[in-house]
């Protein structure tokens, strides 16, 4: 009981939570944003190696 009482009274482990959050958050967001940049990139790609090849839609 005393343990509980003391880990509810430690304001380091209220300071360790946010920052795992806030590194949980810029985690997500790089993920979104490499998701999205590397479906940019297949694009670029794959349009290159078709223009290389002659095979050019536009």
């Amino acid at each position: 009981m005393k343990f509980l009482k003391k880990f509810l009274r430690d304001n380091k482990a209220a300071t360790a939570i946010e920052y795992g959050l806030i590194a949980a958050l810029i985690a997500v967001a790089g993920v979104g944003a490499f998701t999205a940049l590397g479906e940019q990139i297949n694009t670029t790609m794959t349009n290159a190696k078709d223009a290389m090849a002659g095979n050019s839609a536009g």
